[in-house]
């Protein structure tokens, strides 16, 4: 085994136990582990999309927008939160309008934002909450894992050659067929079926885990750069390993926010994308 398979190995174990020990705690530190993300995806960001040297003004902006989301994250304020990504992302865009600045700013704050607060609403702190943690994890790990498998053993036609060559339309029907079993097969472990909910929702969510990898493809593309930083030994940056599960998440966020701005009844967000 190669030294970099070994590091590459090593690190994701230390990082599922992580994510998986926070949680299964759920409360408080799962806030903090959203909060250190959004943070960290930021970094990132405004490193790739070079915002520090482009506009030091906005991106300071940017840093104490996202860094007090993260803390209102952490204290359990999810609606003053979104109120403030909300602001700064508005802020931003005048800013950006005015004094003809870079757009990847307002991008950079909702991205982040939208990454501590989606995580959040999810996870929640009671039991419902982690099965919809699960239900997400088990839907976009098996969409990474049999999009590149299965697009590996059949190939055929790009998916977007021009931003990601290596993806093709076998591989991403594959990932969303996997994703649609191995969501279904979460969500009976803990519930009787509920009719064709479960599979409308991980094909959603499937489908923007694939368009969230695609997403930050662009990005680095755009900018010439292959990972979206060195944080993570062996593996890249926290973008290039959420990208999809980002996505995902903001998905059932926002979502969830739609029905319940349309009136109706939704207890938290991870009851909504179980469908109860």
């Amino acid at each position: 085994m190669s030294t970099e398979l070994r590091l590459r190995i090593i690190s994701a174990v230390v990082l599922a136990i992580v994510v998986l020990a926070a949680t299964w705690a759920g409360g408080f530190p799962f806030r903090l582990l959203a909060a250190a993300m959004a943070l960290l995806v930021y970094y990132e960001w405004s490193t790739i999309t070079r915002l520090g040297a482009v506009d030091p003004r906005g991106n300071a902006f940017g840093w104490a927008a996202t860094a007090l989301a993260a803390v209102l994250t952490v204290s359990g304020e999810g609606v003053l939160a979104l109120v403030t990504v909300a602001v700064a992302t508005v802020l931003s865009l005048a800013h950006t309008a005015i004094f003809k600045k870079s757009y990847w700013l307002p991008g950079g704050i909702a991205y982040a934002g939208l990454t501590a607060l989606s995580l959040a609403a999810i996870r929640a702190d009671d039991d419902t909450g982690l099965i919809a943690m699960l239900f997400v994890f088990a839907v976009v790990w098996a969409t990474d894992i049999l999009a590149y498998f299965v697009g590996r053993a059949i190939g055929g036609p790009k998916l977007a050659p021009s931003t990601s060559p290596g993806k093709t339309w076998s591989g991403a029907i594959g990932g969303t067929v996997s994703a649609i079993v191995a969501g279904s097969a979460l969500y009976l472990s803990f519930f009787a079926w509920p009719g064709i909910w479960i599979v409308l929702i991980a094909l959603v969510l499937s489908v923007c885990s694939q368009v969230g990898d695609l997403f930050e493809s662009f990005i680095k593309r755009r900018f010439g750069v292959k990972d979206s930083s060195r944080l993570i030994p062996g593996h890249g940056g926290v973008m290039d390993r959420v990208d999809g599960l980002v996505f995902a998440c903001f998905a059932a966020f926002l979502l969830g926010l739609a029905a319940m701005a349309t009136g109706r009844p939704v207890a938290s967000t991870g009851a909504f994308l179980l469908g109860l």
